[in-house]
């Protein structure tokens, strides 16, 4: 029997799997043949894009109930270590260790959040890089009111003005408010967003900054811009201006790596950490190691760079599973190309922006783009919940999706 290894659940490897899957399905071969096995710590295939949200409930799916009805293993376990002369992979998991050999190796274990070497951030920051750690920011928020008193206790500060600190800092009124709602008298929390740029959203290009700039300033969110942080403790933060900022909340949302074990890979990474792949997919100067998602790159159009989304990550999953089906059976593979390019920032109440192209202009905003985004963020990424085997290994084709229609 051949295995095919895919390395992490996320958007980029659950697609994998299921792609793989999809093809030996409609060639006819069966596990036992040829296996397919996901590798990934948790039991859960995470929707990581909704981590901000004040109710995770609906954020994490059973993997079981995903790779189960079509016949794909899953062993949950941290990944720690891969062989590539021996084609085997080391797993930490609850019973031990565990080493996983394969015929062919899809990595897709992700990004994680860059955590440099600041005073104070590993012990006092928070951060929604994982469900687990939204669940922790959700939960210290709603203990808020039963802290000891102190002058920042229901001030937060969100460092970091991208597209993931934006949306945790439109979102953190809503959560104070539900915190402190029987409190009497009612504190007036604040809500700070910085970023060592000199504006916030420095990604969403000229176009839809002043839609962020309109909606932060609506929702009564105060910015710090063109600083950096120059240490975190239990009661807030020191900014290099040395500015002091209150604040018993400090989330931290500033820049993404890709998962370490890249550094195993004998490939030059680009400055994300990332692993180059060709068009199939397939690492560069490798003969059995495909990659996909956020610990990947290629130019996804022949002339853009791909992004680390679940934009890029689900279709570079579904590319990467049907491809090395056909990479480990001979046959050819399918070159993936994307040659469109959407942006749906979150901005909370206020409602969210919309962007087309990769000069980011926008399409819509506010209420009209609100409604896309709830519909990107909670239907279209979801893999089929019917547990029917032909609707999920159907999911998994290898096409390129249009992009979302605009709801008005």
């Amino acid at each position: 029997m051949q295995r095919i290894l895919v390395l992490g659940a996320g958007f980029a490897g659950l697609w994998s799997a299921i792609g793989a899957a999809r093809r030996l399905d409609q060639l006819g071969i069966g596990p036992d043949r040829i296996e397919v096995t996901v590798g990934n710590r948790t039991a859960w295939h995470s929707i990581r894009v909704r981590n901000y949200e004040a109710d995770l409930d609906q954020t994490r799916l059973p993997l079981d109930e995903i790779l189960g009805p079509i016949g794909v293993h899953h062993v949950e376990g941290e990944v720690t270590d891969i062989d590539f002369s021996a084609r085997r992979v080391a797993c930490s998991t609850r019973g031990g260790s565990q080493s996983l050999s394969y015929d062919r190796l899809v990595f897709a274990l992700g990004g994680r959040l860059v955590r440099p070497p600041i005073p104070g951030l590993d012990a006092h920051a928070l951060d929604v890089d994982t469900y687990e750690a939204g669940a922790r920011l959700n939960e210290h928020i709603a203990m808020l009111p039963y802290r000891q008193s102190s002058a920042g206790q229901h001030n937060v500060l969100v460092v970091g003005g991208g597209l993931t600190g934006i949306e945790v800092a439109t979102e953190m009124f809503g959560k104070l408010r539900a915190a402190i709602a029987s409190a009497d008298p009612a504190p007036s929390p604040r809500v700070i967003l910085a970023d060592r740029q000199p504006w916030i959203g420095s990604d969403m290009g000229e176009s839809a900054r002043p839609v962020i700039a309109e909606a932060l300033q609506a929702l009564g969110i105060e910015t710090r811009l063109g600083v950096s942080v120059a240490n975190i403790d239990e009661e807030g933060a020191a900014l290099t201006t040395g500015e002091r900022i209150a604040a018993s909340t400090v989330v931290w949302c500033a820049g993404m790596q890709a998962h370490p074990l890249t550094a195993r890979f004998p490939v030059e990474r680009d400055r994300l950490g990332r692993l180059p792949v060709d068009p199939h997919l397939k690492v560069k100067g490798m003969a059995a190691e495909f990659a996909a998602g956020d610990a990947a790159w290629l130019p996804i159009d022949g002339t853009h760079l791909s992004v680390m989304s679940c934009q890029h990550g689900r279709p570079m999953g579904r590319f990467a599973g049907h491809n090395v089906a056909c990479d480990l059976l001979g046959q050819p593979m399918l070159p993936l190309s994307i040659d469109w390019y959407v942006t749906c920032l979150d901005l909370g109440p206020w409602g969210a922006v919309y962007t087309e192209g990769w000069d980011r202009r926008v399409a819509a905003k506010g209420a009209a783009a609100k409604r896309t985004k709830e519909i990107i963020n909670r239907q279209r990424i979801y893999p089929p919940s019917s547990g029917d085997r032909e609707e999920i290994l159907d999911a998994a084709a290898p096409v390129v999706q249009r992009p979302p229609s605009l709801l008005h």
